[in-house]
């Protein structure tokens, strides 16, 4: 009986030892895909503002945040995937002023960031500059 015991306490530590980098590897491959899914939304939300008149890029996207699990896509519809439940986006968008030419004071670029979250931390970033 006892060996019986020792032989199994032995399979179990072994099979441990196999089983450990499988549960790792599932750990890495699941936040590799949080951060191509953060990517991509980061992108989509980036495209809109791009598509957005240079006018109205300022007014629409400064302060636009989406709460948890209520990422839009470009129509405007909520993702419904569970997989984008835990994802949020933020957006910022403001006036650069840079020496340009003599006498013009006004802003030809608009610097956009877009920052998107999982759980609360920050995953993803997207950052341009948009001119005229």
């Amino acid at each position: 009986m006892a060996e019986a015991m020792m032989a199994t306490v032995v399979l179990g530590i072994a099979a441990a030892g196999v089983l450990l980098p499988f549960t790792s590897a599932a750990a890495v491959r699941a936040e590799g895909l949080r951060r191509t899914l953060a990517a991509k939304l980061a992108g989509d939300l980036m495209e809109q503002i791009v598509q957005t008149p240079y006018s109205d890029v300022v007014s629409g996207y400064e302060g636009y945040n989406e709460p948890k699990g209520l990422v839009k896509d470009a129509g405007g519809a909520i993702f419904g995937d569970p997989r984008y439940a835990n994802f949020s986006r933020s957006a910022r968008c403001e006036y650069v002023y840079v020496p340009q030419e003599p006498g013009t004071k006004e802003a030809k670029y608009i610097r956009a960031t877009v920052r998107v979250y999982y759980s609360g931390r920050e995953i993803a970033v997207a950052d341009r500059l948009i001119s005229k």
